[in-house]
């Protein structure tokens, strides 16, 4: 007989803190410039990546085109790269190789075996693409920035500031959701029936009452 337990599976317990890196990640890209290009700038990046508007595919793999990556990392570490949001620095993708490369250099990572890389998914003429990322790299100097050279230096540590700020703020505002859900359960599952029940019921973290 197969355990009911095993094909049960508890959602997830969220947490505020899972979203610090979400925080960090908005304060970089709030600051980046947007650059929108013409209808030629965009013809051109894809004619040196040998494609057309009507036979756009992403560069990486050649699978359906459902969004435009950042060629080179706007974010590494924590802290802005220099380079912007602007044609010279986005190329065709689909969802798996932009997850997948997330802020690695696209040379190491479109010969790695990370997971949903081209490599890892037996991507054909492999060579042909890099080709052409190769000449599209060529074909336009992407803007590189200082940014904290460029900008007033008391503005750029307060903008840091306010983030480290808002980290601090949802560790605190974590333990004082721990705290709450610990009341809320502990009144929920003291009505439960054995501690044994209500030990199965308290979820992730939590001790049901004795």
């Amino acid at each position: 007989m197969v355990d009911p337990l095993s094909v049960f599976r508890m959602p997830p317990q969220a947490k505020i803190t899972n979203r610090i890196s979400s925080i960090t990640n908005s304060f970089v890209g709030s600051i980046i410039p947007v650059v929108t290009p013409t209808s030629n700038d965009v013809a051109e990046a894809l004619a040196v990546l040998g494609m057309r508007p009507e036979t756009i595919e992403c560069c990486y793999c050649g699978d359906t085109v459902t969004e435009w990556d950042h060629l080179r990392p706007l974010v590494v570490q924590k802290r802005p790269t220099g380079y912007i949001s602007e044609i010279a620095n986005l190329v065709p993708s689909c969802g798996k190789c932009n997850q997948s490369k997330g802020n690695k250099p696209w040379q190491t990572w479109i010969r790695s075996t990370a997971r949903l890389s081209p490599t890892t998914r037996g991507v054909a003429n492999l060579t042909r693409r890099i080709e052409s990322i190769e000449a599209f790299e060529r074909w336009r100097d992407p803007t590189l920035l200082d940014f904290e050279q460029v900008v007033d230096a008391d503005l750029w540590t307060r903008h840091w500031d306010m983030c480290s700020q808002l980290h601090e703020l949802m560790r605190e505002s974590q333990a004082t959701a721990e705290q709450i859900r610990s009341t809320i359960a502990g009144v929920a599952l003291g009505g439960l029936g054995s501690p044994e029940e209500a030990a199965r019921s308290a979820g992730p973290g939590l001790q049901a009452p004795a």
